[in-house]
Parts: C-alpha cells; structure tokens; sequence
C-alpha cells in the first residue's frame, strides 16, 4: 500500500516488533512487511510509505507498479494536507490500474485543531468512490481496522478477477475435435 504517513504504518508495525524510533526516512519511501490474519487467511502485507511531501513526488510514482492497495492519508488539522488528496488520487490513477483505495484524516484527536471536517471529507471519499476512515496514531484509533478495511478489499477484488479471468478462459476454448456427423449418400 502506499502511505503519506509516517505515523500510521510505524504504529500499526510496531505490534509486530518495529519500533517506531527505527523508521526513519532517506529518500521519502520506508518498505515493511506484516503478516495478518483476514478471515482465517493469512496474507502478507507489504507496506511502502511514501512521503506525502511534493518533493518526494516523481520518486514515489515509480513505486506505484504493480500496487493493489492505496492509502491516501491527510491531516485533518491541515486544509493544505486535504487539498492535497485529490491530485494524490488523480496520479494514482494514471500510475495503477484497478487498485484499491481508500481515504484517511489522521491526527483525529484533538478536536480544537480540525479543521477538514468529517462530512466534507465524506462527501468528497463518495464523490471519489472511496471509503474514509478518520484516525488517530496518537491514540491508536481506527488504524488497525483501517488497514484490515484496505486488506479485506485487496482480497475481495484479487479474487474477483481471478474469477472472472477463469471465465473468460473458459469461453474461449476452442472446441478441435470434428463433428460425428455422417453425410448421407446419394442413392
């Protein structure tokens, strides 16, 4: 998944051994791997956080390949951070083909600083087709349940279209045996 968090992944590591004081960012982009168990599947979650600032822009886009699952974090104590999403999710869009994504307002914790709120970011993740999540890494809320939301759709559309490649195969097989039909003879 891609990230414009810091906070977010190292927490949600962090239950699994990372600690957030390892995490430190070189060149806008840190990779982790969790397992996490989703409907008794286990799947292996390979996390790239990129960097949300501008200068990090044309590293992160290469990073978007082969991607199955995006996380398009703001602040919502920053209205700069919000407008900031919808470019976000265009160059998703011209960088991944059929990935998940859903939207998240971080640092929901302190309600005298929010200034995205609630039902515009809503609006907006309807308008865009996504889910919103608003959470907190500071408190640990929603972060666990909004990574197991991003690998429950992974999962739901990954199997999906196998499916439907296993369907178009078989409407395409081509019948190479020859018909038993018999010619009647004339007289």
């Amino acid at each position: 998944a891609v990230l414009a968090s810091l906070s977010i992944p190292a927490l949600f590591l962090s239950v699994c051994g990372f600690s957030a004081g390892s995490y430190i960012t070189t060149i806008g982009v840190d990779f982790k791997i969790r397992t996490v168990e989703i409907n008794g599947e286990k799947v292996k979650l390979q996390i790239w956080d990129t960097a949300g600032q501008e200068r990090f822009r044309t590293i992160t886009s290469t990073y978007y390949r082969g991607t199955h699952g995006v996380i398009v974090v703001y602040d919502v104590s920053s209205a700069e951070s919000f407008v900031n999403v919808k470019r976000w999710l265009h160059e998703i869009n011209q960088n991944c083909d059929d990935v998940c994504r859903i939207l998240v307002g971080n640092k929901n914790d302190d309600p005298a600083s929010k200034v995205v709120e609630t039902n515009d970011a809503q609006k907006f993740a309807e308008q865009m087709g996504i889910r919103l999540f608003e959470t907190s890494a500071k408190e640990n809320i929603n972060v666990e349940d909004m990574f197991n939301c991003i690998t429950e759709l992974v999962l739901k559309t990954r199997k999906e279209s196998v499916a439907k490649q296993q369907q178009q195969q078989q409407s395409e097989v081509v019948k190479l045996s020859k018909s038993s039909k018999r010619k009647k003879k004339c007289c």
